[in-house]
């Protein structure tokens, strides 16, 4: 055992709409209920934080983290950059490092455990997606030399793996190193779970959410053999988790994993089958279609939308997506398409690839294991 880990996060932005700034405020909710849950870690030396938010700074400060404030506009954050200069300057060994909201259901345990795991180790790098991560836990701290700087943090785990030459192992898949807060999907999720920190529950609580969609979907999720569609960026463990634990036949449509840590959507190049059948038939036969085969379904829309616009539509317009808000949509094809899905006859769950990873991984853990032989 060496040493103790040094916790890095970064969160900022510059939110745009008011459902961005919703979301930016849960995300911040999210961050300092995680820091509270650091400090009771022994092995976890320091914290820092990289933010443009001057009220997060604040609060952070105020728990004893290490603040840095940055005042580049989003596009021009490079967040490579910023970890390495940190990271040298600092002298940091064993890194710990998330988004903001990353794994907003972490328990205690589980951050010991991450802990445990990278003091326990001399060259390694721990993520919790192989391609596209949102906690990426490496040692020694100068593997961040040895790699080209990423300009996004989601491939910084992939990067190390290329870059350095040194192993990439997963972190156990559970709700709490899975699930991230990431689009109003899984705000829709956190909401709906027991396990929200503190800050974030207040919060939460005061939002006007509809989850009538979302209590219908469990409802299926935890019957007797119905039918569910999953659709998108959907990997192997989720769908086995379902198996294991829930009465659910699944007609799962895999497409496009890894489209963003590749740079498939920054380079226009995301195609699916599935978004040419959607252009095929028109929204409502779609839909009418989805109706047939299933009582539920949960589409990560990024892939539809990427597949039909040839790049990704702005925030808002995703965000009013996730939420059905389908009136607020500026983009047409985004909008009509969201108008089938919120007016079809089964719920129809939008979302990102989170909500096909953690989204369904915490909807599974909530409703808890159905199959007889998993009864006291």
């Amino acid at each position: 055992m060496k040493g103790k880990v040094s916790v890095v996060i970064c969160e900022g932005g510059s939110p745009a709409s008011e459902i961005e700034r919703v979301m930016a405020e849960v995300r911040q909710a999210v961050l300092l209920d995680n820091l509270e849950k650091m400090k009771q870690i022994e092995k976890i030396g320091s914290l820092h934080l990289l933010t443009n938010y001057p009220g997060l700074a604040a609060e952070a400060a105020s728990l004893g983290v290490e603040v840095e404030q940055n005042e580049l506009a989003e596009k021009d954050f490079h967040v490579g950059k910023k970890l390495a200069g940190l990271i040298n300057r600092e002298n940091l060994d064993n890194i710990f490092y998330m988004g903001g909201a990353g794994i907003p259901l972490v328990t205690p345990a589980e951050l010991e455990e991450i802990c445990t795991l990278l003091l326990a180790s001399q060259e390694v790098v721990y993520a919790n997606n192989v391609m596209s991560a949102d906690v990426v836990a490496f040692t020694p701290g100068n593997l961040i030399n040895d790699i080209e700087l990423p300009a996004a943090d989601n491939v910084l785990g992939m990067s190390l793996r290329d870059g350095a030459g040194v192993e990439q192992r997963l972190f156990r898949n559970t709700t709490g190193l899975l699930f991230d807060l990431d689009t109003p999907a899984d705000l829709l999720i956190l909401a709906g779970s027991p396990l929200a920190g503190p800050r974030t529950r207040r919060l939460l609580n005061g939002l006007d959410l509809d989850l009538s969609r979302l209590e219908r979907a469990k409802a299926v999720l935890g019957g007797d053999y119905e039918e569910a569609i999953l659709l998108g960026r959907v990997g192997a463990p989720v769908i086995a988790h379902i198996n294991q634990n829930l009465k659910l036949r699944l007609r799962v449509f895999s497409e496009e994993r890894g489209m963003k840590a590749l740079g498939r959507e920054e380079e226009g190049a995301v195609v699916s089958v599935m978004g040419f059948f959607l252009e095929e038939v028109g929204p409502r036969r779609f839909v009418r279609y989805l109706e047939k085969v299933a009582q539920c379904a949960f589409l990560d829309t990024r892939v539809l939308m990427n597949h039909l616009l040839g790049y990704r539509p702005p925030a808002e317009d995703r965000f009013f997506s996730d939420l059905g808000r389908w009136q607020e949509i500026e983009h047409p094809k985004i909008r009509e398409m969201t108008r089938a899905f919120v007016e079809a006859e089964i719920p129809i769950i939008c979302g990102a690839h989170s909500l096909v990873l953690g989204g369904l991984w915490a909807l599974v853990d909530e409703i808890g294991p159905t199959h007889d032989h998993y009864r006291p």
